[in-house]
């Protein structure tokens, strides 16, 4: 009975993973249908399906105590591939984020992200470790900044955002308090959001004093330092915002708030996309029968703005499906975080739910129109071996650790 139950758990995670693979295989050979490339394209796609399979394979039948016992060899082993592709790598899209391998190209940081979130999870599990302890913070901070720092230097800052997402989910899952996160990133959030002054900060420095004295709390050097930093940020980012940020990365800002602003240049992407996704309407135009898609109106539609071809073909309801099932994988995920009893898989697959989550929330949102475009890929979808094959390893961690409950502790 327990065993029957236990394949049940697994389906969990492979029925909407495997759903997931398959629309984007779909996807990508409807994106790149009639092009020179489309065979290339769509058979590398289905090759990198297959060795994340195995590689998944593989994960789900290995000893899972291997996975934290190796876990800073792995870490290691990604922040060594990140420094050789500034060395040795190829620039795609204005980025050295790629070497290549033969006939193919990998990404280091897509599987550089996932070592990250091991090693965190291997550092804040270990008995030794004090989140609360000022030099155990900064040690787990440096595990995420280091990487994402190498990236940011490629420079790639969508993959750069999407490397700093797991870091707060993790340290208050370990047990820093969020109270004290919120300071240090509420500041930050108000200046993006181009709400930030002075008047602001005063009441924000108001009303934190306030509910510090309200909710009693013991105030320590490290968690001032944490929330000093918070607003310091905030105000010198709001102060040298123009300086801080290259001329491209206003130009998404603006063309984010306002699309029409230079609807044939870098407004182009973002309404081509806006029209595929509305001309889809209810059940789609039809698989390979999209217009924006088959003739090519968005640029990089097989990579970042993969979405609007299911939109468009597939409709509504396709794109539902498509929501559904990241949904299913996520809530599972979720699961497993609530129900293990072990502080290294739990910190982990913490981690990789967070990851997952920007992505799909990024690269939807981009798409749509209510973030602006920074180039992420959408998981299982997009096409692009690296990320494909990092996500199904991944996955496949998830499934030995379902296998294993009885060792872990559900």
């Amino acid at each position: 009975m327990m065993e029957k139950y236990n394949k049940s758990d697994l389906l969990w995670l492979l029925v909407p993973t495997a759903g997931l693979i398959v629309m984007g295989l779909l996807a990508v050979y409807s994106a790149t249908n009639g092009s020179t490339e489309s065979v290339s394209l769509f058979y590398k796609q289905l090759s990198w399906a297959v060795t994340g399979a195995v590689a998944a394979s593989i994960i789900y039948f290995m000893d899972y105590r291997l996975i934290k016992d190796n876990a800073y060899i792995m870490y290691a082993a990604g922040i060594i591939l990140l420094i050789a592709v500034l060395v040795f790598g190829k620039k795609v899209a204005g980025a050295t984020s790629w070497v290549r391998f033969g006939m193919f190209s990998f990404q280091p940081s897509e599987l550089t992200k996932m070592f990250t979130i091991i090693a965190m999870a291997r550092f804040l599990s270990d008995d030794q470790t004090d989140i609360g302890n000022m030099m155990d913070l900064g040690k787990a901070l440096a595990l995420a900044l280091v990487p994402a720092g190498l990236i940011m230097l490629q420079p790639d800052m969508g993959t750069t955002l999407t490397c700093l997402s797991f870091i707060v989910p993790m340290i208050v899952l370990a047990g820093f308090d969020l109270y004290y996160i919120m300071l240090a990133v509420v500041p930050v959030a108000l200046m993006l959001s181009g709400f930030f002054n002075f008047t602001i900060l005063a009441i924000i420095a108001v009303v934190s004093l306030v509910m510090f004295v309200l909710l009693r709390k013991k105030f320590y050097f490290h968690q001032l330092l944490v929330t000093g930093a918070g607003f310091l940020s905030g105000l010198l980012t709001w102060k040298f915002t123009a300086s801080i940020l290259k001329p491209h990365q206003i130009k998404r800002i603006q063309i984010f708030l306002d699309p029409t602003s230079d609807p044939q240049g870098a407004g182009y992407n973002a309404l081509q996309a806006r029209i595929a996704i509305a001309s889809g309407g209810i059940f789609g135009k039809g698989f390979l029968q999209g217009t924006q898609t088959q003739l090519r109106y968005i640029p990089a539609q097989w990579t970042d703005f993969i979405f609007c071809v299911v939109a468009e073909e597939l409709g509504f309801w396709g794109s539902t499906l498509l929501l559904l099932l990241f949904l299913a994988l996520v809530l599972r995920l979720i699961w497993m975080v609530g129900a293990i009893k072990n502080r290294f898989v739990e910190l982990l697959l913490a981690g990789y739910v967070s990851l997952l989550l920007t992505h799909v929330v990024i690269n939807i949102g981009m798409t749509i129109g209510v973030m602006p475009v920074i180039g992420v890929p959408l998981p299982f979808i997009s096409y692009g071996g690296s990320s494909l094959v990092a996500n199904m390893m991944m996955v496949g961690l998830a499934m030995n650790f379902s296998k294993n409950r009885r060792h872990i502790g559900y």
